[in-house]
């Protein structure tokens, strides 16, 4: 059983922000930096040598065993992809870069998929919708929200483009451990599941196929990758929840 999020402290909250800030930083120079012709090694150890740079550590370096800083997933491939020198980037891939900075003691979780040079139109909307989704979970988010309103919220968005909507992968709290409780699945029912308050921190991430929503798991035992080999997006924001509505930790604009 995991810890469900705590409503965090005022320093608690000044940490979890310099590290957000970190986060937001590094994946913001990656997606500036990635084309063709590079290995998802590569991008990791750009994220790596950036990261040493700021005072943050990588959260997910060691992780039940995760062998590097960064997850890099390509194409079919949803989440957890495991950067390798072997694996290059070429023209028109989908490639998610999933991230985690530990500052401080505490955690923030962020994704963004980019794509590579591409000019195809199913791609290109799945990752816009996939990015949209995400934002109307967030803009539900307040003080009492329940969690089925931030789901329900997703999903509505998810449906319109008849997209395979992920569920054995959800979005949870996040701030003392990488995966807290409770989830937050990107598909359920308004006015259903745990209620979240002010100063609880919480990462909402949207996972999106263009095919069905199944996933298997590789046989490196890490990378998740969809069952019909669609292609696939991810999206993810650690957000605060206040009086107000959500402050977007891991906001890179």
């Amino acid at each position: 059983m995991s810890m469900f999020t705590k409503v965090k402290t005022k320093d608690e909250i000044v940490a979890i922000r310099e590290s957000g800030k970190i986060l937001a930083h590094i994946l913001t120079v990656l997606s500036d930096q990635i084309t063709d012709g590079m290995s998802t090694k590569d991008i990791a150890d750009i994220a790596k040598a950036e990261l040493k740079t700021t005072g943050g550590i990588p959260t997910f370096l060691g992780y039940y065993g995760f062998p590097d800083v960064i997850c890099i997933s390509v194409n079919d491939e949803v989440v957890h992809g495991i950067p390798r020198r072997n694996k290059m980037i070429n023209k028109g891939d989908i490639v998610t870069l999933d991230f985690g900075v530990t500052y401080n003691g505490m955690i923030t979780d962020s994704a963004l998929t980019v794509l590579v040079d591409s000019k195809n139109k199913q791609h290109i909307d799945l990752v816009k919708t996939t990015q949209q989704s995400l934002m109307d979970g967030i803009n539900v988010v307040i003080d009492g929200v329940k969690v089925g309103d931030i789901s329900y919220a997703i999903e509505k968005t998810l449906n319109k483009g008849k997209y395979g909507i992920v569920r054995d992968l959800v979005g949870h709290g996040v701030g003392h451990i990488l995966h807290e409780d409770p989830n937050i699945p990107n598909y359920g029912n308004k006015n259903t599941g745990p209620k979240l308050y002010s100063g609880m921190t919480i990462a909402i991430e949207p996972m999106a196929t263009l095919g069905s929503y199944e996933v298997i798991l590789d046989s490196d035992n890490w990378t998740m990758r969809t069952k019909d080999g669609s292609m696939a997006a991810h999206f993810e924001h650690t957000v605060l929840i206040t009086d107000e509505g959500a402050e977007i930790i891991t906001d890179r604009d």
